[in-house]
């Protein structure tokens, strides 16, 4: 399938959307707005296209109005519909308006129009059932300088859909973290206090990073990933980079800070004389505190060895929960593997084979051998001198990448996760 690729519009592409204009006419739906302004904001306004080859297959326009953008026209040529263009584009414009400070992003459309399930999966909402839909940007204009200096971004809105598998992982999160953050109102009135920070815990590869971001674009929220070693280099060393850091992250109105390998930073504490670490680390647990006061905000933290952390660190009333991420299951095994299995060779390879065969893989185990197994039948289809037609890895293929993969969790490190599950987990 060619892949759709997103531009901005060129004036050699008014053609197209006269096509596309009266596509939708001869659907029996009448554009909100006249062919006329439709053409005007696309010079002078904001407009992408969506093509494939050298085909537009969609077009989205907007025009920008005080603090609310407007989308003035929204189409997908009927071929192409089904495979998520139209959110592409809605996204693709919010991040060429967001910058003009807009908070608002909305659409009127005709009651027949097509396109009100990709309005709903992008986030926007009915008002009122007058097929009014808007969304709320994410990000207000005060907040782009502070996001862009802290390194943080808002993530795309699908992320949580393409997590594969995993669903018992996936649950609980849904559960205990975006449901009571997302519907702060009902919690309340549950008297369930949303968490602010939590532990994310487990080998190497299984998901961590992934399932943070995960949450950060389920709920919307700007993701500020904190690297300690970019942080270390300024004149007051690594504890005073946190201290500005975390009063950089307190000017945002909401925020999911994201803290991989934290081990490194909040270590056990003790020996003489004490190491430079331990004020670092009595540093993070005085900013814990601080964090969790204002509401609208989550630190995530992630480690791959949770034995290491200061006892002081995981105690009651610094994280909420203390959450572990495991090897995937053989549910997940599969929807993993499922995902990077090209169409033309999902008839000829037998899944359950691979899942059974990659018993205690990683995700990113997995990725690696799926990438391995199509770069291999590449290689062999390009350089091999055979003359089959076959396109796309096969099984035997995909069992001899397996058989190469040098899985990232052993027995022995799989054996002291379960104890830890046992003795620190807290969810």
């Amino acid at each position: 399938m060619t892949t759709t690729r997103l531009r901005d519009y060129q004036p050699s592409d008014m053609d197209a959307v006269l096509r596309l204009w009266d596509e939708v006419r001869q659907e029996g739906m009448e554009p909100v707005y006249a062919l006329a302004e439709v053409l005007a904001s696309c010079e002078k306004d904001h407009a992408v296209i969506a093509s494939r080859g050298d085909e537009v297959v969609g077009a989205a326009v907007a025009r920008a109005a005080h603090d609310q953008g407007w989308i003035v026209f929204l189409a997908v040529t009927t071929s192409a519909r089904g495979a998520g263009i139209a959110g592409d584009m809605l996204a693709a414009l919010e991040q060429r308006m967001a910058p003009m400070g807009l908070t608002r992003l909305s659409i009127l459309v005709p009651d027949e129009q097509q396109q009100v399930g990709a309005l709903m999966r992008a986030g926007f909402h009915d008002r009122a059932h007058l097929s009014y839909f808007e969304r709320e940007i994410p990000v207000k204009r005060r907040e782009l300088s502070i996001l862009r200096d802290l390194g943080g971004r808002i993530l795309p809105r699908d992320l949580w859909e393409s997590i594969a598998g995993m669903q018992a992982e996936k649950k609980l999160l849904e559960r205990r973290l975006v449901l009571p953050l997302a519907e702060a109102e009902l919690a309340e009135e549950f008297g369930v206090e949303p968490p602010r920070s939590i532990v994310l815990f487990g080998p190497p590869g299984t998901g961590k990073t992934t399932f943070a971001k995960a949450v950060a674009s389920r709920l919307q929220w700007p993701f500020v990933e904190v690297f300690p070693s970019r942080i270390a280099h300024g004149p007051g060393g690594l504890a005073a980079g946190l201290r500005e850091t975390f009063g950089a992250i307190a000017e945002l109105d909401h925020v999911i800070v994201f803290i991989d390998e934290v081990e490194e930073i909040a270590a056990q504490r003790g020996g003489e004389p004490p190491s430079a670490m331990q004020g670092v680390t009595n540093e993070l647990l005085k900013l814990i505190p601080t964090f969790r006061d204002r509401p609208g905000r989550l630190l995530i933290c992630a480690t791959n060895f949770i034995r290491s952390l200061d006892d002081a660190f995981l105690r009651h009333g610094r994280f909420d929960y203390v959450i572990p991420i495991g090897l995937p299951d053989a549910e997940a095994r599969r929807a993993i593997w499922s995902r990077y299995i090209p169409e033309a060779s999902r008839e000829r390879v037998d899944v359950a084979t691979l899942v059974e065969r990659s018993d205690g893989f990683s995700p990113a185990d997995i990725e690696f051998a799926a990438r391995s197994a199509a770069q291999a039948a590449l290689e062999n289809s390009v350089y091999g001198g055979t003359s089959s037609t076959t396109v796309g890895p096969t099984l035997d293929d995909y069992l001899a990448a397996i058989s190469r993969t040098r899985t990232t969790v052993s027995a022995d490190v799989a054996r002291e996760f379960h104890a830890d599950i046992d003795m620190l987990a807290r969810y």
